[in-house]
């Protein structure tokens, strides 16, 4: 039956079809194909007839195109006969002459060897080269990173194409950052009055430093006002660097400096006692010895926030003031010459890389760094300083080491993976090593034989539960801090203040989100955390080598919160009208944060949720590096600065800087 669409007109399907006529309809087709083909063929052959005999043509010539590169301000190590060698980002290349650019400069160009240069490559070979020959030295002060202000020259911008190069030791690109502030070691290739190239040319033994001085109490960065003296004649240097003034004071003549004041003609002030042993006085600076007093120099650095001072002080009498503020100067004799190289290692790296280039400081007075001047000199740490004059601590593979140290151990220390920071896994020499009498034993012997220190299980087999419960529950009179009162200590929170931990817990997001995370959708994602349920659970999921808690879990209801790092679960568990309780008895209240992460956790229930918790720990501090008690009782056993340094710091070696002086 035909079929009719809705206009009338006739359609078919195929189903209309028999299967007879399908088959026609198919060959007919295939027979219409072999005919195109056929017609396809032929008129292939009948062109190839009327053109036989004749040359095939010859494609055009395509024109040339050059490739051209330039590379601006690289570094031209060689320039010979054949051609340049030069260290661009971080490679050695090389590269043969060409016909220049302009068709006369004289090949080979020998004179920009050592320089930096702008370059230009054709087809791999160099056709242009012209090299930055001004260059400017001067003592390094400050950089915003986008300036760098010199003394002599003032604030030199830094060209947007600018490069750095250490030349000294291992040819490498350098930045602002790797900058010697208060040193003349670099010099600046200017092009149209910007710094194009930063020239670390030398290296040499740095003798001092340059420490912010924090207002009253470590309150901040900024002063408002300076009342300053001196103990001896001084001199006030001021003014623009064409037009520098110098203006004479007697002994324990009183000055004021504000924003206002009439001797910032320029940003910059500077205080000069008139002798080397001559001492500046802060009067309206507070410290725990009282007004303070300075060694060295003193520079004033007007800002819009404010003043900002700088001590520029011998590194070794920086020291003097550093030791007794770090560890008590009545300690063993070997105990603070640890600590006097420890704390000179320290402040060196910072030297290398300093804490405020915006400001040329390298590091502050405060415990951001090393506490600096809070208590008065001290015979013993000064002793200390002066039989370990220049010595510093040195890792396997010839770098400086991080000197980290801590006030008390629980038996065990940890690695530098607790801060999870991208340097922590390279520091391997930073291990957790039980501390006790046995272990010292062992160690000093394998150091003795150049065989590995300490046991090589003892970090991992502390990340077990059940292990490190029984050991800080315990106590082992071997250890050598067994006898502080932070050795083993106890915090007990009765009622849990949920709303406290919920800021705590915002607190910490707002500072790293990538350490307080939200479980969601089968895992763990950064997320702000606006509210907290009822906890319903406080544990530790997992301990960080030598048993340090290091990731912490807080369930409320649905909620899943993980804190990581031992820093941030002392802050989050840290209940401050909690006492903590030491083991000889006293109580500490009101800490900003727990003693430290060794500690197990018992949390106390009404029905489902948490109204309350109990930590069981022990030590004071972070647990990296060298414990300072650690290190006094280690003294006392008959131990030397070498060798308790040694078993802190795995493999380092001890040096001393200026000794090839």
């Amino acid at each position: 039956m035909d079929n009719w669409n809705k206009k009338g007109r006739k359609w078919f399907k195929g189903a209309s079809l028999d299967k007879s006529q399908r088959m026609q309809l198919k060959a007919f087709i295939c027979l219409l194909g072999l005919l195109l083909l056929a017609i396809l063929l032929l008129g292939r052959l009948l062109l190839a007839l009327i053109h036989r005999g004749e040359e095939p043509p010859v494609p055009s010539p395509q024109p040339h195109v050059p490739v051209v590169e330039t590379f601006a301000n690289v570094w031209i190590m060689e320039a010979d006969e054949e051609g340049l060698t030069v260290f661009r980002d971080g490679a050695r290349e090389r590269y043969p002459w060409g016909d220049p650019e302009d068709g006369e400069t004289v090949w080979p160009d020998l004179s920009v060897r050592e320089q930096v240069a702008d370059m230009t490559v054709t087809d791999g070979s160099v056709t242009a080269v012209s090299a930055w020959t001004e260059k400017i030295n001067g003592r390094i002060l400050r950089t915003d990173g986008e300036r760098i202000e010199v003394e002599g020259y003032g604030w030199l911008p830094l060209a947007e194409d600018h490069k750095g190069y250490r030349l000294y030791d291992t040819l490498e690109m350098c930045t602002v950052n790797d900058l010697y502030f208060g040193y003349d070691f670099t010099d600046f290739c200017m092009e149209g009055g910007e710094v194009c190239g930063i020239l670390m040319a030398k290296e040499a033994a740095m003798e001092y430093i340059r420490v912010l001085l924090k207002t009253s109490d470590y309150g901040g960065i900024f002063h408002d006002q300076v009342v300053l003296t001196c103990d001896t004649d001084y001199t006030v240097v001021y003014g623009p660097y064409d037009g520098r003034q110098s203006e004479k004071h007697q002994a324990w003549e009183e000055l004021t400096f504000d924003s206002g004041s009439g001797y910032f003609t320029a940003d910059r002030i500077q205080i000069v006692p008139d002798v080397l042993t001559g001492k500046i006085v802060l009067k309206n600076c507070n410290r725990v010895q009282g007004v303070p007093s300075y060694k060295g120099q003193l520079e004033l650095l007007r800002t819009e926030e404010g003043i900002v001072a700088i001590n520029q002080v011998l590194l070794e009498e920086y020291l003097y003031s550093v030791v007794p503020s770090e560890m008590p100067a009545d300690y063993p004799a070997e105990a603070l010459n640890a600590q006097a190289i420890c704390a000179r290692t320290y402040a060196y790296g910072r030297m290398e890389h300093a804490g405020y280039p915006q400001y040329g400081a390298h590091v502050d007075d405060s415990t951001s760094y090393q506490v600096y001047n809070n208590v008065g000199e001290q015979e013993g740490s000064t002793t200390a300083v002066k039989e370990t004059y220049g010595k510093l601590l040195f890792t396997e593979g010839g770098g400086l080491a991080e000197t980290f140290y801590y006030s008390t151990s629980c038996g065990a220390g940890s690695d530098a993976n607790v801060w999870k920071t991208e340097a922590a896994p390279t520091l391997t020499y930073l291990k957790a090593r039980p501390l006790n009498r046995r272990a010292m034993t062992e160690a000093v012997a394998a150091m003795a034989s150049g065989s590995p220190v300490g046991e090589a299980d003892f970090g991992e087999r502390m990340r077990d539960e059940d292990t490190f419960a029984a050991f800080i529950s315990g106590r082992n009179e071997d250890d050598f801090e067994a006898a502080e009162g932070w050795y083993r200590w106890s915090c007990q929170v009765e009622a849990l203040d949920k709303d406290g931990m919920l800021q705590r817990l915002q607190q910490r997001y707002a500072a790293n989100s990538r350490l307080v995370l939200t479980w969601k959708d089968g895992e763990y994602v950064s997320q702000a955390i606006d509210s907290l349920g009822d906890i319903t659970d406080i544990y530790i999921e997992k301990r960080g080598s030598g048993g340090v808690a290091d990731e912490l879990v807080i369930e409320a209801g649905s909620q899943k919160i993980k804190v990581i790092s031992e820093n941030y679960i002392r802050y989050v568990l840290n209940d401050a009208a909690a006492a903590v309780i030491l083991q000889d008895g006293s109580e500490m209240a009101g800490m900003s944060l727990l003693p430290s992460a060794y500690f197990i956790i018992m949390t106390s229930k009404e029905g489902q949720n948490v109204v309350g918790y109990t930590l069981t720990g022990g030590g004071f501090g972070h647990g990296v590096g060298m414990s300072q008690n650690g290190a006094r009782s280690m003294a006392g056993s008959g131990y030397s600065a070498e060798e308790i340094l040694l078993y802190f710091y795995d493999r380092c070696t001890i040096r001393n800087i200026y000794e090839n002086e």
